[in-house]
């Protein structure tokens, strides 16, 4: 006899108030039900429930077994919620938002490598640079971009975004190149809806530095300023990740390279810091240890 099942049996039989309630509970027949509180009375040697046609009603032993059954079931869920937050085998769904860049430029290819390592999980991801109600939208995770988050948001710092200042080849053909950081207030700048729309920080040889920027062309989301800015219609402060490949190919041209933008960090933005599941704790682990790796996004 499994005499955990047996108690968590005969605790269900009391809770219900009747076998054929426990039946219903457990999912099981009224028969087996009825054989493991016999093998359970038989293991224990005294009746624990006196039984009528119209009720249940707990023998004194069966009062002390109850006792007994409920500091037992309870350290049994204990355990199994130790053992599933420490589980090695991560599995289900998650659902995740983030913007479209940050999606092409890492995380499709960190997702790619999670689900090659855990193959029971599966990843839902909605792309979109504007701020998502997480509870409302039923997401478990957002990957945010920023240095401004949000008063009491719970989240964790697993990267930080770099920038360039590019611009493409005909540009610089027909408007020149900008010899200082302060020269950007006469070129056109073209801007992120979220960040830096006024104005860009620098870290120069002679310190911080910040100037005003002006531009015909502004977007809530990176690659319309980014595919503007290819187009030669500006010039735009973009992710490393982002401008690299296209630097290196020649369709855009790194500008003030003695300047370095101001970074953002890179935030995994949760709901409620109690509920995390092992899934999500893995995958956030995961992402920053991706980030760590990559020179692109990690902070050196």
């Amino acid at each position: 006899m499994d005499r955990l099942t047996a108690l968590s049996v005969f605790s269900t039989i009391v809770e219900q108030g009747s076998l054929s309630g426990a039946a219903d509970k457990l999912d099981i027949s009224r028969a087996k039900v009825s054989r493991y509180l016999a093998e359970l009375e038989t293991w224990m040697d005294t009746r624990l429930l006196h039984r009528t046609t119209r009720r249940l009603s707990l023998t004194s032993a069966g009062e002390q077994t109850l006792n007994v059954a409920h500091q037992l079931l309870g350290m049994t869920e204990s355990l199994e919620h130790i053992r599933s937050q420490n589980s090695t085998e991560l599995k289900g769904q998650l659902r995740l938002t983030t913007s479209l860049s940050l999606v092409e430029s890492f995380l499709i290819d960190a997702v790619g490598k999670f689900i090659e390592n855990w193959p029971q999980a599966s990843i839902d991801i909605l792309t979109t640079d504007d701020p998502v109600n997480l509870v409302e939208s039923r997401i478990d995770l957002a990957i945010r971009i920023t240095n401004d988050l949000e008063p009491n948001v719970v989240a964790k710092r697993i990267g930080e975004c770099r920038s360039v200042v590019c611009a493409a080849p005909d540009y610089i053909k027909r408007r020149g190149k900008p010899a200082d950081v302060q020269s950007l207030a006469y070129f056109n700048c073209l801007s992120f809806a979220y960040y830096g729309k006024a104005a860009w920080v620098f870290d120069g040889p002679n310190g911080p530095e910040s100037v005003a920027i002006s531009g015909n062309v502004s977007s809530n989301l990176s690659e319309v300023l980014l595919a503007a800015t290819t187009k030669g219609h500006g010039i735009s402060l973009q992710p490393v990740a982002a401008a690299k490949p296209l630097i290196e190919s020649g369709q855009l041209v790194e500008l003030l390279t003695e300047w370095e933008p101001k970074a953002l960090g890179v935030y995994v933005v949760y709901a409620n810091r109690k509920q995390v599941t092992p899934l999500q704790r893995g995958f956030i682990d995961f992402l920053a240890e991706e980030m760590a790796a990559s020179p692109d996004w990690s902070s050196i």
